[in-house]
């Protein structure tokens, strides 16, 4: 899949979610969303150092 083919996935993603869940619902999956990249970002770096090391 490329770029834009992501990009139209994720947008498609995000309209139907915002057609079935209400504003509360949406910010509380935002969040979640997030701090799960967050979390998968210091995933990496970690895996990263210890190849270093």
């Amino acid at each position: 899949m490329n770029h834009c083919s992501n990009l139209f996935f994720l947008s498609t993603i995000a309209c139907r979610l915002s057609e079935c869940l209400d504003e509360k619902e949406l910010a509380v999956l935002a969040a979640n969303l997030v701090a799960l990249g967050d979390l998968l970002e210091a995933e990496l770096a970690h895996r990263e150092a210890c190849k270093k090391e």
